[in-house]
Parts: structure tokens; C-alpha cells; sequence
């Protein structure tokens, strides 16, 4: 057995198993010929999904287009689209629930409103799936083609 505690290289080396030192001042030597850092075309783009901007009804997520009437509803669930809750501001923690400075709260937060303030919450939302065959007959037939 060893005398040492640990044998990897370099805990309390002696002189014994040293490398002789390199000189700094030599100039690099070339490299063998192999495998190139990069590619000569350069780094790869990652493979990223495209992605959209999306405003979605707050009750019900139902997707609606932009912009908003000040008398618009939503076409599912019925609610008035110009609204608090409907407005990128609406922050249930913050003062009479709006980010933006008003002078008294607008109650009640599902009502049609005309704040002057209002834009419409809208998200970035990625294309995740893949457009689908145009009808069930095209998907039968799109599963027996060699």
C-alpha cells in the first residue's frame, strides 16, 4: 500500500512524478489534421417552433380576434370583452386591482367599461402540433399508401 491518502494525481505530488514544465514562449504546435472545431458554415440554429400571438376570452379561453370593439362579447361564453378582466392591467394583488394609476376601482370587473387604459391581454403561444388531414376519408386513405 501507499504511504499517501489519496492517490490521484497531484495531491501532494513529490518531484518524483512530475511532468517537466512547458515553455510558455515556444509558439503552439500545429494541430493534427481531424475534426474541425465548427463547421464551415458556421454553429447550428436550434430547431425552434414557431410561435404566435393569441388574445383568448378570460371565462372560457375561447380565441378571439384582435382588435377588440368597445361593444364586443365574447362568442362562446357571452362576456363583454371590454373589460377589466380582459385587459393586460388587471392584477388581482395590486390597488383597485389595475397596474396603471386610476383615481377609484371599476366594479364590477366583468362589466363592459370605458377605461381609456385598456388593451387587451394577449399571449405568445407556441405551434405545437402539426395541421391535421382535411377530412376523416383522406386520413383512411393517407394510412394504405406505401
Amino acid at each position: 500500500m501507499s504511504d499517501r491518502k489519496y492517490r490521484q494525481r497531484g495531491y501532494q505530488d513529490d518531484s518524483r512524478g512530475r511532468e517537466p514544465k512547458r515553455d510558455r514562449t515556444a509558439p503552439p504546435q500545429e494541430r493534427a489534421p481531424g475534426r474541425p472545431l465548427q463547421d464551415a458554415a458556421g454553429p447550428k440554429t436550434p430547431n425552434l417552433m414557431a410561435s404566435h400571438e393569441v388574445f383568448r376570452c378570460a371565462r372560457c379561453g375561447n380565441r378571439l380576434a384582435l382588435p377588440v370593439a368597445p361593444d364586443g362579447r365574447c362568442s362562446r361564453c357571452g362576456v363583454d370583452l371590454h373589460a377589466c378582466i380582459q385587459c393586460v392591467s388587471f392584477d388581482t394583488s395590486a390597488r383597485f386591482e389595475c397596474t396603471q394609476p386610476i383615481a377609484a376601482r371599476v366594479a364590477p370587473k366583468d362589466a363592459i367599461n370605458t377605461c381609456t387604459l385598456f388593451s387587451p391581454r394577449t399571449t405568445v403561444e407556441r405551434q405545437t402540433g402539426t395541421q391535421g388531414p382535411p377530412s376523416a376519408r383522406q386520413a383512411f386513405d393517407d394510412l394504405f399508401k406505401l
